[in-house]
C-alpha cells in the first residue's frame, strides 16, 4: 500500500528521493467564461500556425507523436 504526499513547495520536492514521491493528479477546472478551441480548429489540418502576439511570431507545431509545441 502506497501513501500519498501533496508537497506544496519545489524546495519539499527536490528534499525527497524520487522514488518516494508519489503526487496525486488534480483536475484543473477552467475559470468560467474561458473560451475552449480544438487543436484540429486552430491548425486546419495543417501541422504548423503562426500566431502573432505583440510584435513577435509564435510557431505552434503538432509533432509526429501527436503533441502540440509552441516556440518563439
Amino acid at each position: 500500500m502506497s501513501t500519498t504526499a501533496l508537497l506544496s513547495t519545489p524546495a519539499e520536492l527536490l528534499s525527497r528521493p524520487l522514488g518516494l514521491l508519489r503526487l496525486k493528479s488534480q483536475a484543473v477546472t477552467p475559470e468560467p467564461g474561458t473560451r475552449r478551441i480544438a487543436s484540429h480548429a486552430l491548425l486546419a489540418g495543417e501541422r504548423e500556425l503562426v500566431i502573432t502576439h505583440q510584435g513577435s511570431e509564435y510557431h505552434l507545431r503538432l509533432t509526429r507523436n501527436d503533441k502540440l509545441i509552441l516556440t518563439k
